[in-house]
């Protein structure tokens, strides 16, 4: 493993924390799981779904972990925390906190912090009922669905534990799993070829302007959740209803 002063993404499992740039996959994609064409209205065989603030009712949960971990570290947290860093991946948060308001922390150190108010707080972790129905509605008639999270593998893990949908071959691709986190596209694609399909074949969830530029990236139709609290962007259809969705995807598979 190389030096870990020279890197800084994190490997986190549970409570284990170590910099680990070696231990990423370097996954190389098919040459049609990119640059797709996106066609609302096509065959649908796969749904890839995004996490936090999507599936599960987290984001508050972690601004105000992140928030505690800036007091503890002697910082100051800006009013508007939520709105600075929902969507963005936790090294990217923590350049931002480092650049912006001068934390002295170690990647590893800061990640204990944050990890420690989060895991604290997960009994008040909820999935986002009218998603999580429509989940189980794909998943009775066997559409094929993936997670796709800028959050990290223990987050995720965590997070899907408490929206019930935590099962044996489940397709997940957290911020470990990759070298670039969203609006990059390659969470996205990784999860195209887990699931063996193509992109054109699949429509993405999501709530947040990080997210929607990933799938626009992959070239990947995109709706947003009605629960999502940002504008969807625009080439992205803002969802009035799960149900109806729900019901649009199965007369498309």
């Amino acid at each position: 493993m190389r030096n870990s002063k020279k890197n800084d993404f994190y490997f986190l499992r549970q409570v284990d924390f170590c910099i680990a740039d070696d231990l990423r996959p370097k996954t190389s994609f098919p040459p049609e799981a990119s640059g797709s064409d996106r066609s609302g209205g096509d065959m649908i065989k796969a749904v890839l779904w995004d996490m936090d603030g999507t599936l599960v009712d987290s984001e508050d949960i972690a601004v105000d972990a992140l928030g505690l971990a800036m007091t503890e570290a002697g910082l100051t947290p800006p009013t508007d925390l939520k709105e600075r860093v929902v969507g963005r991946s936790s090294d990217d948060i923590y350049r931002y906190v480092v650049e912006t308001f001068g934390l002295k922390a170690s990647p590893t150190d800061w990640e204990r912090r944050k990890h420690h108010f989060y895991f604290r707080a997960a009994g008040a972790l909820r999935g986002y009922d009218d998603a999580i129905e429509t989940w189980r509605r794909f998943d009775a008639v066997g559409i094929r669905q993936a997670v796709i999270s800028n959050s990290d593998r223990a987050i995720m893990d965590i997070n899907l534990r408490a929206a019930g949908l935590v099962r044996p071959g489940l397709i997940t691709v957290a911020r470990n799993d990759v070298l670039h986190g969203k609006p990059h596209p390659e969470g996205y694609l990784r999860a195209v070829y887990l699931l063996g399909v193509n992109p054109s074949e699949c429509i993405i969830v999501e709530d947040s302007v990080s997210g929607a530029a990933a799938a626009e990236a992959a070239g990947i139709e995109t709706v947003f959740v009605p629960h999502s609290h940002s504008e969807a962007p625009q080439g992205v259809r803002a969802l009035c209803s799960m149900r109806l969705f729900g019901d649009e995807i199965l007369a498309r598979r």
